[in-house]
């Protein structure tokens, strides 16, 4: 990525740790490799081993945080922690070697995911990098759609996997078939199966709420005036645990 793009005030960083590694095999290079194959444009500093089952790298774009979010899901033995602030300059050679609230906001988000079925967490380092996002706030939501995309990847089988990719690739759902060696109607079935067409949804939200949440620098804090809650419901939720419908809200409101 041309250096003169970025603002480095307001990067991204992840750092993703291996499950149950002390059980398993050492998963970083497979994890390496995956990542390896985000876009250059995406990528500030590349993805390398940090600590003995841990990955981490700088990105600048939010479309860079989806495509990695979205390979490390796909291998399911890790835990995601993205972090979004600054970077010290002048810029390290490498990513083990570059602080910054980023960094920090990405250990801190790391170690939430650890609790968390789905393994993703989402910090900004501009606030209090160990403050939970506030409900309805800019880094709320775009952790919210990282977790529910998430979670719906961690459900796709191999064989969804690979009319995705096809997909992808930008081939029709006939030439998928052929090239799977099924019919027309079973690859769109396959696909339909792998919530193909709500993975391309998410990946769209995703992007454009890590944006906005980029584009706020005090996204810990209370929720942003666009929010469209009440202090009241917020509190609510806190409560029960439940999402109140554009109904309520707007009786709410009134």
């Amino acid at each position: 990525m041309a250096m003169k793009d970025v603002d480095f005030s307001r990067v991204f960083v992840v750092t993703a740790d291996q499950r149950r590694s002390r059980r398993g095999p050492d998963r970083v290079p497979e994890a390496l490799t995956a990542v390896g194959t985000v876009p250059a444009g995406d990528v500030v500093l590349p993805f390398e081993r940090t600590a003995g089952d841990e990955i981490q790298g700088l990105l600048g774009t939010a479309a860079g945080v989806v495509a990695v979010v979205r390979r490390l899901v796909r291998l399911r033995d890790w835990r995601v922690g993205v972090g979004v602030g600054g970077v010290e300059l002048p810029l390290a050679d490498s990513t083990r070697a570059a602080r910054g609230t980023a960094y920090l906001a990405a250990r801190t988000a790391v170690e939430e995911a650890r609790g968390r079925s789905v393994g993703i967490a989402l910090r900004d380092g501009r606030g209090r990098a160990d403050a939970t996002p506030a409900p309805y706030g800019a880094v709320w939501r775009a952790e919210s759609a990282l977790v529910l995309w998430g979670a719906l990847l961690a459900r796709r089988s191999a064989e969804g996997w690979e009319v995705a990719d096809l997909l992808d690739a930008g081939l029709s759902n006939n030439a998928a078939a052929d090239a799977l060696g099924i019919s027309a109607s079973a690859a769109s079935q396959r696909a339909i199966r792998a919530a193909y067409a709500e993975d391309r949804r998410g990946v769209g939200l995703a992007i454009a709420l890590l944006e906005d949440a980029a584009a706020r620098p005090t996204g810990v804090g209370a929720p942003s005036e666009d929010a469209n809650v009440v202090p009241e419901d917020v509190g609510a939720v806190r409560e029960t645990g439940i999402t109140p419908s554009e109904d309520d809200v707007e009786e709410v409101t009134r």
